[in-house]
């Protein structure tokens, strides 16, 4: 349920963030641009609440928010999107990854406990 929550969180902010820039031509998406940040934040809201470690939880919306966002962007608005810019979102997300794997405690047993 909490990597659902956090997929909602994204999505939302996603949608938000797209709506932002039609609703330069739209206005009335901006009904969705602020509705959307609410939900984004209410859903990474209760991730937090179900105990993922705030560093993890905004890393993977963070991330995974950008990658799509500059997916969605290319295909919807025509935007640029290169090489460069999909290696750079495959750094994002490794790292991002290597935040997730480090935020787990890993038992020393030389540690007496």
């Amino acid at each position: 349920m909490t990597w659902l929550l956090l997929l909602l969180a994204i999505v939302s902010e996603v949608a938000a963030t797209l709506s932002l820039k039609a609703a330069m031509t739209t206005p009335a998406l901006y009904v969705i641009v602020v509705s959307g940040y609410l939900a984004s934040f209410v859903f990474l809201t209760f991730v937090l609440k179900r105990g993922m470690g705030l560093g993890v939880a905004y890393g993977i919306w963070g991330a995974i928010g950008v990658a799509l966002t500059a997916v969605l962007s290319a295909v919807v608005f025509g935007e640029a999107f290169t090489a460069v810019m999909g290696i750079g979102m495959v750094c994002i997300i490794g790292g991002v990854l290597l935040v997730e794997i480090g935020s787990h405690r890993v038992d020393d047993p030389s540690d007496g406990a």
